[in-house]
């Protein structure tokens, strides 16, 4: 069995974050917000939240990181914290709503885009087998070679940033717009701010920026963890949030939000606003872009996640195996299977509010964890800044989405259980095994 190697650098590591969080939310999510907050500047203020937001939890995740440099993420964070068993779920999420079915999410969300550009794809039957091929194409790039996969990955998200930062500077500049559409509503930011209503937006929005993570599910294949990997997770993070940010006043700078609200392609009506009809399918291929880059940069941190499990003998131990050239190719094959299955059951509306409201509640459980790791004396490297704020921050906040989430919607939390119930039971019934050697994982030089 050989271990995973050491050779992910800083580009490809901050690449693989930014193109985790760059998919479908920042080009929907805005006519959601309008729908309900009409206020563009309360909008653009929740937008702000979701990116400091996102970058407390880069912060303390960078420290757990520097603690533990081993793929895995949160299972490994949760289980060292906690206890195995929620660590265990913990894993059990992201094979499930974490990443196979974000996977599925932007795969049928590239179909559907797709459709629009070339209308003869267009359909439930077509579509589907679009997404799928995305994904099987995606897979068999990851399960061949990581050096490679990564090198795609980072041309992937060089081409999606050129592209959006094009539509940014050219929207602002010779657009046609008007920042009278800026102008105050629905009593303004002090009328929407401690709302209920403004929290649930805040779930859209940082579903949006989830992926800000993604780097740690892949440390154990990073070169020297303890410096890069809060690099990449600073960098991808913070340059996300700008390009957020700036997208969101190209949005309104383009159109009242009035004429935004409930709009699902808010990037290609807002072009035509802009630049006129064509740009439209421009945006188009923009997010279709993105798309697949997000759906590359999932396929390729995902299954580090499984071969950490494996190695503790929590999940079958075939998935712990690297091929020689450093691919978990097991893992990459069961998380593509996965995935596949979602495509053929799911519907794109179900499957992202389920996997934002999880995948919060995840993440804070995890920032919760650098508290134990403190109290136990464990530091790495590097220390989170504005500790212990920033990991408190991100507690309360996300404890506040999933409150006001809950209390709309009960659905979403039972779903939740569920999933969390079946891995403890998965858990519980498994043989318990010694686990693999630590040294499979090459340690930093």
């Amino acid at each position: 069995m050989t271990p995973p190697k050491r050779q992910l650098g800083l580009v490809v590591t901050a690449a693989i974050v930014i193109a985790n969080m760059i998919g479908t939310g920042v080009f929907t999510g805005t006519g959601f917000n309008a729908a309900a907050l009409h206020d563009p500047t309360t909008i653009l203020l929740a937008w702000t939240i979701g990116g400091v937001l996102a970058l407390c939890g880069a912060a303390c995740y960078a420290e757990l990181g520097s603690i533990m440099p081993r793929a895995g993420g949160e299972y490994v964070y949760l289980r060292e914290a906690f206890h195995p068993v929620v660590g265990f779920m913990s894993g059990w999420i992201s094979l499930t709503a974490g990443f196979s079915a974000a996977i599925a999410t932007s795969a049928k969300a590239f179909a559907k885009y797709l459709g629009v550009i070339v209308p003869a794809i267009h359909g439930p039957t077509p579509e589907a087998c679009v997404a799928i091929a995305l994904i099987l194409a995606i897979t068999a790039l990851h399960a061949f070679d990581t050096k490679l996969g990564g090198r795609v990955q980072a041309v992937f998200t060089a081409l999606k940033v050129a592209l959006i930062v094009t539509f940014i500077i050219a929207g602002l500049t010779v657009g046609e717009g008007s920042w009278s559409h800026f102008a105050s509503q629905a009593g303004g930011v002090a009328a929407n701010l401690p709302t209920r209503t403004f929290a649930i937006q805040l779930m859209y929005v940082s579903f949006a920026y989830s992926g800000w993570n993604a780097a740690a599910y892949i440390a154990g294949e990073i070169e020297h963890p303890s410096k890069v990997l809060p690099r990449a997770l600073f960098a991808g993070t913070g340059l996300v949030m700008v390009l957020y940010l700036l997208v969101n006043v190209v949005y309104f700078y383009a159109l009242p939000s009035d004429q935004l609200a409930g709009v699902v392609e808010v990037g290609a009506k807002s072009a035509g606003a802009l630049f006129g009809s064509a740009a439209g399918k421009l945006i188009t291929s923009v997010i279709a872009l993105a798309l697949v880059s997000a759906v590359s940069a999932m396929v390729m941190a995902g299954p580090r996640v499984y071969a950490s499990m494996a190695a503790d003998r929590a999940l079958p131990h075939q998935l712990a195996y690297y091929s020689k050239r450093g691919v978990p190719s097991v893992a990459v094959a069961l998380q593509g299977a996965i995935a596949i299955g979602f495509v053929l059951v799911a519907k794109i509306g179900q499957l992202i509010e389920f996997v934002g409201f999880t995948l919060a509640i995840s993440a804070a459980l995890t920032v919760a964890g650098l508290f134990v790791m403190r109290r136990r004396g464990r530091k790495g490297a590097y220390s989170a800044i504005g500790y212990p704020v920033t990991p408190l921050l991100f507690i309360g906040v996300s404890a506040w989405i999933a409150y006001s989430q809950i209390s709309a919607d009960w659905k979403h939390a039972a779903m939740v259980l569920a999933i969390l119930a079946a891995g403890a039971i998965a858990y519980l019934v498994a043989p318990k095994q010694p686990a693999l050697p630590e040294a499979r994982v090459v340690p930093e030089e």
